[in-house]
């Protein structure tokens, strides 16, 4: 079950439980985000016509700073991420990085046009207002930052709202492109009607009201709640600016905490064995998870 983040049915199926009685800090999503399941209940009557993004594209690059030409609705940063391949599909990647870049670019050099999620995953850094990247995944950036880009006019940025709005089921995204002349060659290379009625709805309803200063610095305090109660208990943390910590050695961990309905991310998939990626989680959650690794430790 440590292949990747966030497989909570399946860890439910294995386990014998329902999804609700387990802890995820596999996935590395908005502890603080309002749910978005009565949006998507209000929304269930659109299900019966094609969906329009105009009213949520409109929405995002407005929370953006953008013009809306240039703002593209993704179904999810992973279509995003496809897509962008497929238009320059030879690219850059200096490891450790997200793995969805590797697996999409027809091939990687040096040299090449780089790619790079800001703050770096799974690392957690923000990149120095100097570097310089063409393209930009800023999935994690809202949470960490507390606004949603670093603002490269220059170079691709594209994201996933699914961390910073706590909806994964949710498939939601968007690139906002160089030029507007970009962003239309993106639009004709996605799938048509790839963003559904329930994604747009719930563009159109936080991308101008989410407190991403608010959530930030909220996640900010959590996470160091969480990396000192670790550290603590005499293991090897390393804090980030995004809404997890890293654990050094602590793949023993693993099995035991999803024993015990507690999951984590190993970090192998990026050539970090034995490391572990823990999101950031609410009061209730840090407590669990803590009380969770006294008993494994025991």
């Amino acid at each position: 079950m440590n292949d990747h983040g966030g497989r909570v049915v399946a860890a439910a199926r294995e386990l014998g439980c329902g999804v609700d009685d387990l802890l995820d800090l596999s996935a590395s999503l908005n502890p603080f985000a309002p749910d978005v399941a009565p949006i998507v209940e209000r929304a269930a009557r659109r299900s019966r016509w094609y969906p329009e993004e105009r009213a949520a594209t409109a929405a995002m690059a407005a929370a953006l700073g953008e013009p809306p030409e240039r703002v593209v609705l993704t179904n999810g940063a992973s279509e995003a991420i496809a897509v962008l391949a497929a238009l320059h599909p030879v690219g850059e990647v200096v490891d450790p990085e997200f793995s969805q870049y590797r697996r999409h670019l027809g091939a990687i050099e040096v040299g090449a046009p780089r790619w790079r999620s800001n703050p770096s995953a799974p690392c957690g850094r923000l990149a120095a207002t100097t570097d310089e990247a063409f393209v930009w995944d800023e999935s994690f950036h809202a949470l960490a930052a507390g606004r949603w880009s670093r603002g490269d006019s220059s170079s691709w940025r594209l994201a996933s709202l699914t961390k910073t709005w706590r909806c994964p089921g949710v498939r939601i995204g968007y690139v906002v492109a160089p030029t507007a002349g970009d962003a239309e060659r993106f639009r004709e290379s996605r799938p048509e009607w790839s963003v559904g009625a329930a994604a747009c709805a719930v563009v159109e309803q936080l991308a101008g009201t989410s407190d991403l200063v608010g959530w930030a610095r909220r996640i900010a305090d959590a996470r160091r709640h969480l990396a000192d109660g670790l550290a603590a208990r005499g293991l090897d943390v390393r804090e980030t600016d995004a809404n997890w910590v890293l654990v050094r050695d602590g793949g023993h961990l693993v099995e035991p905490l999803f024993r015990r309905h507690v999951l984590v991310r190993e970090l192998g998939s990026y050539g970090l064995p034995g490391w572990l990626r823990v999101a950031v989680a609410d009061d209730a959650g840090t407590d669990r998870f803590l009380a969770t690794v006294d008993e494994v430790l025991r």
